[in-house]
């Protein structure tokens, strides 16, 4: 298990698992591609687009693939259809590596006297509230000191949600309620981390976005008044995503990066479907990295994302 670096054997098993339905999904995909053609040729790679495409990799991300393939075909002449997987295994940890994406194994933040500050946002039901309460649970279980934010004041459901995970984990929320300002709360918030001397700060925010301007605005708002009390932050603006909504979900990252400055992806639920391939797609469109990944309902089944380790469970085993 030494080629995924720190990434433990355990780690793997559980994300080869979560995968699974992608995995095979793909795999049989991948298999009727290239039936009967001992050579990768022009049907071949028609064949693979279309397997990429129907995977949800997405169709700009899907071509860039392709294109790099032709390239390998055209320079090496022949190309045994048996080494395709490995092919796109590479071209795809490629890909993941230019849009920043690491290789992660375990929880931890940049080194520093101030807390790190991660503000969470996505549309309701995507998992938001789930993910924090796991990444607060991921990050207590390596030493760190979590404080949560209920600053989705929107939702009654909300701010009780994140109580309930508050509890759950063992870790203080703070909150004013339903209907409070969520600034407000964000500054409450950071100045009780930093009296507490708090390693982590995840805030929750209202997930609406059919009011684009006032979600910009509130957003906004928050970012600057955190801003006032710890500089730089929030170090992290989290979009999460439900993995199993594939194209759609490439549709809200566009909304959530035009209305604020994300730069980092969180996707659940990629147990459950066979769409896994979207976070390929969503990481190159916007350029932005996936740093955890959602494969199971217990605590521990947010992961953090290893590009390498997240390509082998995709394309594991060699055709042919």
């Amino acid at each position: 298990m030494a080629l995924f670096g720190l990434f433990s054997k355990k780690k793997k098993e559980d994300l080869d698992k979560g995968l699974e339905k992608t995995k095979q999904s793909v795999f049989s995909k991948l298999s009727r591609a290239i039936v009967g053609k001992s050579k990768v040729d022009d049907e071949v790679l028609d064949n693979l687009e279309e397997v990429l495409v129907t995977s949800d990799v997405g169709v700009t991300t899907t071509l860039k693939i392709i294109e790099r393939i032709e390239a390998r075909v055209s320079k090496d002449k022949y190309v045994d259809t048996k080494e395709l997987n490995s092919i796109l295994k590479d071209e795809i940890a490629q890909l993941l590596k230019e849009s920043n994406n690491q290789d992660g194994s375990d929880f931890s933040i940049p080194a520093s006297n101030e807390p790190y500050v991660i503000m969470v946002v996505g549309v309701n039901g995507v998992g938001k509230t789930t993910t924090i309460g796991k990444l607060a649970h991921q990050f207590k279980q390596v030493g760190k000191k979590v404080v949560l934010g209920a600053a989705d004041t929107f939702r009654a459901a909300a701010v009780d949600q994140i109580q309930i995970w508050g509890d759950r984990v063992g870790v203080p929320v703070i909150s004013q309620g339903m209907g409070a300002d969520p600034a407000s709360v964000a500054f409450d918030t950071l100045q009780s981390a930093k009296s507490s001397n708090a390693d982590v700060v995840i805030i929750d925010t209202a997930g609406r976005l059919h009011n684009k301007v006032n979600l910009m605005n509130e957003l906004s708002k928050i970012k600057n008044v955190m801003d006032k009390i710890i500089p730089g932050a929030p170090h992290e603006i989290l979009l999460v995503l439900d993995g199993s909504m594939g194209q759609n979900a490439i549709e809200q990252a566009k909304q959530f990066t035009k209305a604020t400055e994300v730069n980092a992806l969180a996707l659940t639920k990629l147990d459950g479907t066979a769409k896994g391939g979207v976070a390929i797609g969503i990481s190159d469109q916007f350029q932005i990295p996936v740093k955890y990944i959602g494969i199971g309902e217990k605590m521990d089944d947010l992961q953090v994302f290893n590009r390498t380790a997240y390509v082998d469970s995709l394309f594991g085993s060699d055709l042919g």
